[in-house]
Parts: C-alpha cells; sequence; structure tokens
C-alpha cells in the first residue's frame, strides 16, 4: 500500500495521519505533544512523529508517495519577537532613486509589547562603475553592524530583477542570507514590498534551519518523497521555496483545516468551521476556492495574499461563567485551567455519596475572573463544565462524533447549576442558554461573512471540522436555520488538509487595461511558479482573476506533486441519486437535468415562494453541478446552459457574454463563465473582458478534438 502523510503542527499536539493513496481513505492517525522546549524547535517533533507514525503502521521508507507538515513557526517567531537581525540596501538612480530612498526605509515594525522588527538601511545611488563598490562596502557595514540577512529593494524591480540579484549574490558570497523585493511580491508599491521582504528576511534562518534539518531527518529515513511545507493559502510548496519565501507559511494552521475541507470533504461551497477546544476558525469556500484577503502585521499591510480566516475565543472546550446566571462562555478553555470535561467522568463521580458533588468557582488564571464554574467531583476531582457538556446533554454530540461522552453525566453536573441558578432552571435549559451565548458569537461572524462575500443565505451550508465540531455546528445551524453537517474524521481535518494538498502559488501582476496578451503571460508566470515550488507540470491547472478596480491580474495555479488529480476515487452514484442531491441542495421536490458530460450533471430547479401578503408568486431559478458521486461541485441562482463543441465554441461565448454582461454605474460587467468537458470542470470566473475570456479559454482547451462536447454555463457576476 502506498500512503500520503500528513502532520500538523498545532500548540499542544502534534497530530499525524497516514491516507492510503489510491484510496484516499484514512488508514490511521497519532498524536503526539509539540517539541516547544527541544532544541531542534518543533522540528524535533515533526521527526518524532514520523518515526511513530513509520513504526505503529509498519510503513517502509518506498511506501511513502507524498509528506507534507504545517508549521506554526513564522507567525509564533514573529508574535514573540523572535526574529533575525536584517539590513535594507536600497537601489535607484535619478529621480527615482530619490524617491526610493525614502520608499525602502521600513519603519520598526512592533511584534510583541517588548520587541520591534527594526531594519537597518543603507541606500546606493551610483552610476554603473561606481555602484559595485558602493554595495560591497554597504555590505562589509552590515556585516560588521550585526546583520544576519540583506534585503535587495529596487523599483520597478518586479519588470527588471538583474539589480536585486546581484546585490543577494554578493550578500551570500560574504556569508550573509539575502532575499529581494521581486522575490517575494510581483506587485509594484516599493514600500509595501519591500516591507513585506523585511518580514520575510526577519524569519528565513529560523525557518531554513527548521526546514533542513526536518528534510534531513526525513531523508535519513530512505524516503524519496520531497518533503513539502504547508503555506496560508492552502497549498504546499518544497523546502526550496522555503529558503526564498517562508513568509508562506504564515497562518498556515488554519489553512490545514481549510484544505481538509476541499480535499477530503470535497466541500465546493459553504461556511468551514473548524472547532478546537479554544477557539473557533471560520472561513468561506466558493466555487470550490478558499476566500483570501492581503495579510497584515499589526495593522502593517503586507504583499502576502492569506486565508480569510476569522478566529473566536469559543471552542469544545470553552468554560462557562456566572454566580447567579450565565454571563459568558468562553474565552478561557478546560485545557488552559488544567480541568477535564465533566461529561467525560465517570457516573459514580457525581453521584450522592459521603461528600455530594457540588459547584464552585475558580479563577484559571490571574487575568481572569474568579466566576468560571466547575464541579468538584465525591472524590474531590474538579470538571469543567463546557460547552461539549451542554452539547452532550441535549443529544447535539452524536456516538459518532470525537465529542461524545457520557450525556448521563453531563445531566447529573447541569442538574446541580440548575440547582445553584434555581429560579425553576433546569439542566435542560441551563446547557441550551450556554450553546446559545456560545454560538450567537458564531452566528456573528456568519452574518458578516455572508453579507461581506453576497452569499445566498438560503443556500449557505456550514461545514464543521476540528475535534469539537459537534459540539457547536449543529446547534449553530439550527439557530440560524442553516444546513449542517460534520465532515468525516473531523478530529484530524487539518492533517487530512496537509496529506491532501495540492500544490498552489499565485502571481499577481498591477497591469492597466491588460491584454489577452498580458493575462497568457502572467498565467504561465503562475504555472512555472507552482512548478518551481514541487508540481508536476501535467497536473497544474490555472485560474485567473482580473480586478479592473485595482488594476490588478492575479493568476492562482495548483498541481499535485504526482501525475494524479486529488479529487478521490469515490464511488460513482445513479443518476437519480445525483439528481436528489442537487434537489435537496436547492430545497427543491425535483431538480431537471440540463446538461451532462462524461464526469458532471448540471441540474436546474426553481424555488417558488409568495410574496405581496401571497398575491404573487416569486420564482428564484437555480443551478446545480454535480460530478458522478453526487458531490454539488457549483453552485448558483440564474444561469444560461448551453451544449457545444470546441469547432462553435467562440460564438457560444459571444452569445453568453452578450445575454448576461451587467451595464451598471461601475461600467460594462461579463458574466462568470464555466466550462464543462469530460470529468473538467474550468474556472474563467473574474475576468473582465471577451477578448481576454476567449483568448484563456483558447489556452485552456487547445489539445482537444473540434468535435469535443461541451458545456458552457454563463451566471451573473459574482462579486
Amino acid at each position: 500500500m502506498k500512503v500520503r502523510i500528513g502532520i500538523d503542527v498545532g500548540g499542544t499536539f502534534t497530530d499525524v495521519v497516514i491516507i492510503n493513496n489510491e484510496s484516499h481513505d484514512l488508514v490511521g492517525q497519532l498524536k503526539l505533544p509539540t517539541s516547544h522546549s527541544a532544541c531542534e524547535g518543533v522540528a524535533a517533533g515533526i521527526v518524532a512523529a514520523l518515526a511513530a507514525a513509520m513504526e505503529k503502521f509498519a510503513l517502509q521508507s518506498d511506501d511513502v508517495t507524498f509528506i507534507a507538515h504545517s508549521t506554526t513557526q513564522a507567525t509564533n517567531a514573529l508574535l514573540e519577537g523572535d526574529v533575525a537581525n536584517v539590513a535594507v540596501l536600497g537601489l535607484g538612480n535619478g529621480l527615482e532613486g530619490m524617491l526610493a530612498k525614502n520608499a525602502t526605509r521600513v519603519p520598526p515594525i512592533a511584534l510583541t509589547a517588548n520587541k520591534s522588527l527594526t531594519a537597518q538601511h543603507q541606500f546606493v545611488s551610483a552610476t554603473n562603475g561606481a555602484q559595485l563598490l558602493a554595495i560591497e562596502t554597504a555590505l562589509d557595514t552590515f556585516k560588521a553592524q550585526g546583520a544576519q540577512v540583506v534585503v535587495a529593494s529596487e523599483a520597478f524591480s518586479v519588470d527588471h530583477a538583474t539589480k536585486e540579484q546581484q546585490v543577494a549574490e554578493q550578500a551570500r558570497a560574504k556569508g550573509l542570507l539575502a532575499t529581494t523585493g521581486h522575490e517575494v511580491s510581483s506587485l509594484y508599491g516599493l514600500r509595501v514590498r519591500t516591507r513585506t521582504a523585511v518580514i520575510n528576511a526577519a524569519i528565513l534562518p529560523k525557518m531554513i534551519e527548521t526546514a533542513e534539518m526536518t528534510e534531513r531527518c526525513v531523508k535519513e529515513t530512505g524516503i524519496v518523497a520531497p518533503l513539502m511545507i504547508m503555506r496560508s493559502d492552502g497549498g504546499v510548496m518544497s523546502v526550496g521555496e522555503v529558503h526564498k519565501r517562508p513568509i508562506l507559511t504564515m497562518l498556515s494552521g488554519p489553512a490545514a483545516g481549510i484544505a481538509g475541507a476541499l480535499m477530503h470533504e470535497r466541500v465546493s461551497d459553504g461556511i468551514f468551521i473548524e472547532v478546537g477546544g479554544t477557539s473557533a476558525d471560520i472561513s468561506v469556500i466558493r466555487d470550490g476556492q478558499p476566500a483570501t484577503r492581503p495579510a497584515q502585521l499589526n495593522g502593517h499591510r503586507m504583499y502576502l495574499n492569506t486565508l480569510d480566516v476569522r478566529t473566536l475565543g469559543v471552542g469544545g472546550g470553552s468554560m462557562i461563567r456566572g454566580k447567579e446566571s450565565i454571563v459568558e462562555v468562553g474565552p478561557r478553555s478546560a485545557h488552559i485551567a488544567g480541568l477535564g470535561y465533566a461529561c467525560f467522568a465517570e457516573p459514580d463521580e457525581l453521584r450522592d455519596a459521603a461528600i455530594d458533588p457540588k459547584i464552585e468557582w475558580m479563577q484559571p488564571t490571574a487575568s481572569d475572573e474568579a466566576d468560571h464554574i466547575v464541579v468538584c467531583a465525591t472524590n474531590g476531582q474538579r470538571y469543567a463544565l463546557t460547552t461539549t457538556c451542554a452539547a452532550n446533554l441535549l443529544g447535539y454530540v452524536k456516538p459518532e462524533h470525537f465529542a461524545f461522552g457520557k450525556p448521563e453525566v453531563a445531566r447529573q453536573a447541569f442538574a446541580l447549576l440548575a440547582a445553584q441558578f434555581g429560579q425553576g432552571a433546569t439542566a435542560e435549559s441551563v446547557a441550551e442558554q450556554v450553546l446559545e451565548v456560545a454560538c450567537r458569537k458564531i452566528e456573528k461572524t456568519i452574518d458578516e461573512l455572508i453579507a461581506e462575500y453576497q452569499l445566498a443565505r438560503d443556500q449557505v451550508v456550514l461545514v464543521g471540522g476540528g475535534g469539537g465540531a459537534a459540539s457547536l455546528i449543529p446547534f449553530t445551524g439550527k439557530l440560524m436555520s442553516l444546513d449542517h453537517r460534520i465532515a468525516r474524521n473531523a478530529e484530524v481535518i487539518s492533517p487530512i488538509g496537509v496529506a491532501m494538498a495540492m500544490v498552489r502559488d499565485t502571481v499577481e501582476r498591477n497591469i492597466v487595461d491588460p491584454s489577452p496578451e498580458d493575462i497568457l503571460k502572467v498565467r504561465r508566470e503562475a504555472i512555472e511558479a507552482a512548478v518551481a515550488a514541487g508540481a508536476v507540470s501535467g497536473s497544474v491547472e490555472v485560474q485567473v482573476v482580473v480586478d479592473k478596480r485595482r488594476n490588478l491580474v492575479r493568476a492562482t495555479a495548483m498541481g499535485t506533486t504526482e501525475l494524479k488529480r486529488r479529487e478521490g476515487e469515490a464511488k460513482e452514484i445513479s443518476l437519480d441519486d445525483c439528481r436528489q442531491a442537487a434537489a435537496r441542495s436547492m430545497r427543491v421536490e425535483s431538480a431537471e437535468l440540463a446538461a451532462q458530460t462524461s464526469g458532471f450533471y448540471v441540474f436546474t430547479g426553481e424555488q417558488i415562494a409568495p410574496s405581496f401578503f401571497g398575491w404573487f408568486k416569486l420564482r428564484k431559478p437555480l443551478l446545480r453541478v454535480t460530478d458522478r458521486t453526487g458531490v454539488i461541485r457549483l453552485q448558483r441562482g440564474r444561469a444560461h446552459v448551453t451544449t457545444t463543441t470546441l469547432a462553435n465554441l467562440r460564438d457560444e461565448l459571444a452569445r453568453a457574454v452578450e445575454a448576461l454582461t451587467d451595464y451598471g454605474d461601475a461600467g460594462r460587467t461579463i458574466p462568470d463563465l464555466f466550462i464543462l468537458y469530460g470529468a473538467r470542470l474550468a474556472n474563467f470566473a473574474g475576468l473582465a473582458e471577451l477578448e481576454q475570456l476567449q483568448a484563456l479559454v483558447e489556452v485552456e482547451l487547445r489539445s482537444l478534438e473540434p468535435i469535443t462536447p461541451l458545456v458552457v454555463i454563463a451566471c451573473p457576476k459574482q462579486l
């Protein structure tokens, strides 16, 4: 059996999963403490976890076809102020140089209450003949003043990178590490690009050390598959890329869970909520892609796109506060207080005995209020009352869920609390109040995401991951009248995401009124970047977005480390079963088959609701695309669906665009376009002009025969 290994390094534990490479089934999992205190840092824990997994599951080195790990090291280094000494060498001549001198000077960036990232700075403005000597002198000065990493930054280096590269080579020749502005971002904006490069440089030595140590240990086991590292956008990259852009690993912890939702749970549209013991991470997935946003560090903008993850201080272990009634749930968790959950206690511990069990209050840490509720058992052991206890009592946690405990014990504990509160309170009513207080926080964030991303509320599905998912997600779904489900193997969704992740890279360019040739060039650069990061060229797929307002072209390329797609080997189901899945998703009684390919079905339906006090009927058209296993791969409202061939595609695209183009205050907006052929769903949403669309389509489909059947789906633009 060939396997994939995913290792997720968390703040408390390091989780390992073994995935069957053919079926993508979970073979096994284990959990080890994260090795923060070891002299080798988290690398020691990763290596120990790998060794334990190899031994426990009797794996040989040649059984492993893929191995990857996530890491919180970059984020922790910045949050804790554990960074390298950085120096910036700015470059430029003439008027451009006068502007660049100021723009390459990065003010101190606060990291903690007592530490800041402060970079040395020198600027070289000279003719080519004198420039090499000036650079040499500046580098010697930097080294004498204790710099470990040099940042070379020049205006417009994204177009002409030669000078930045020369400085980096000279710095490395002097025993210094180096990074350049054009390596961390291809966007214009010297000030932000330099700041991003400085942050990248600050974590470069530590990240290289850990990556090399881990890679060396992996190779010593005889594993020939290259070690991959999780990125903040949900993809993975090679150790070689870590040497250039360790900043891309920032915030990769939440990204691992989202990758699991995409690749293992195969979520195409929904709100994913990963619930741990202390917190919940909430993010949007749309058209099989996670929502992203520009990252910031303590208010400083960076040229780095990370997944848009909203983190709340409520989880499965959140403690309850209040002496006469419930006043708050969380953010303190039972884990931090060093307590077990009441619902996992033994029944005899909460039954009447010589010493009656009772409610007490505690102060978990010096910064907490002394109103956190605990149950003191008959043996003197104290347990926390948590959201997981409340959900077990009320039946939201089922036996198959990781958070399932002992509902009867939870009832005993909440009965004690209800007696303490009095005023007719019952165990059930108090537990209900606990979940409502906790889940109202999640509801508020979900409402914000629905509004921000303009999601159709009646089409939103909540998908729960993490060990505490069943403690909060079912109640939140009920509270908000939204569909929900708990992901398979929810408790290890993050390491599964690491094991199943694809190589991903993004190239962004500032281009005013981009031509089709400009867009194709950016597309090629994205493919080359993904291949350089470890993807097999034949597996790479690209999505291009043109933002006219920001004069931005963004190409995101994704591929695998072998010539095999990561869509799983799920069993195909019948057309009628797929039809029923589509109807359930649309919340209609029946769905009509509008088109199909060898890999997909396209269904349409119509919701009918009364309006104007029942005098009229409001008809809402809906569309769902399912694959042959019944998974929803695309969901939209109004859509234009046609079947054509490659030979007639150009005319069909023109008709579809003309039918759904919006002429509003913002100008001409063409619709989102999707093309289905075989088992492929090609996404051309996000383009601004018909000519751009036709150029990309031509490149994407050029290997097909003219008679190849195609399904074209055009939908009003989603902003």
